[in-house]
């Protein structure tokens, strides 16, 4: 019988370029210790939060 958890039982993070927090998903199981934005797009503007 699997686990559920509830959504709010998951680790998070808040993403230094629109400043949202965002949850852990499945496929960043491996990596979740190096993930830092919360999306394609935050990661792109990373270097316009600097300015």
């Amino acid at each position: 019988m699997p686990k559920n958890r509830l959504k709010s039982d998951l680790p998070t993070k808040v993403c230094p370029v629109c400043q949202r927090p965002f949850t852990w998903r499945k496929k960043w199981e491996d990596c979740w210790d190096e993930v830092k934005y919360c999306s394609d797009r935050c990661r792109r503007r990373k270097d316009e939060s600097k300015e």
